[in-house]
C-alpha cells in the first residue's frame, strides 16, 4: 500500500502549520484547538522547516518550566525531519516511525508538503488492508 492511498482517505485535511517565530504558547493553543498532536513549522505554509509535537512542549515544560511558552517554536522544533512521498510504501513508513520513535511524517514532493501522515493513519490503513484480505480469503474458502 502506498502513502497516496492514506492521503486520499484524508481528502481535504490540510497540514496545520505554524511560523518558526510563533510562540510555543501559540503552538500549544493551536494543537489544543485543532485536537492534534503535532504541527509542522513552516515560514510559507508549503516548506517543512521543522515539526513541533505536544511531547516536545511537555518535555521542555518539565525541563525549564513555563518560561518556554514565550519562546519561539524554532527553539524547540525538530529540524531533522524524516519525510516521505506519495509513492512511499506504508510498511516502510511504519518501520521508520517505529525505529525513529516519532508519530508524524510530512509527505513532501518537489520540496513542498502535500500532506502529513500519522502513526494512527498508517495503522488504520494497515488494519483496513488486513480486513479486506481476510474477507477475500473467507469468501474464497466459503466458495463465494
Amino acid at each position: 500500500m502506498l502513502v497516496q492511498l492514506i492521503l486520499k482517505s484524508k481528502a481535504g485535511a490540510a497540514v496545520v502549520t505554524v511560523a518558526p517565530n510563533a510562540s510555543v504558547a501559540d503552538a500549544a493553543a493551536l494543537l489544543s484547538d485543532k485536537g492534534i498532536g503535532t504541527v509542522v513549522v513552516s515560514s510559507d505554509g508549503k516548506t517543512a522547516e521543522g515539526i513541533l509535537s505536544e511531547r516536545d512542549i511537555v518535555r521542555e515544560l518539565g525541563k525549564s518550566g513555563s518560561g518556554c511558552l514565550g519562546k519561539p517554536v524554532s527553539a524547540y522544533m525538530t529540524t531533522k525531519l524524516v519525510t516521505c512521498s506519495r509513492q512511499s510504501n506504508v510498511e516502510d513508513i511504519l518501520q521508520q516511525m517505529t525505529t525513529g520513535r516519532f508519530r508524524h511524517m510530512p509527505v513532501v514532493e518537489d520540496g513542498e508538503m502535500v500532506g502529513l501522515v500519522s502513526l494512527g493513519d498508517v495503522v488504520k490503513a494497515q488494519l483496513a488492508e488486513i480486513a479486506m484480505e481476510k474477507n477475500a480469503l473467507e469468501g474464497m474458502i466459503m466458495g463465494h
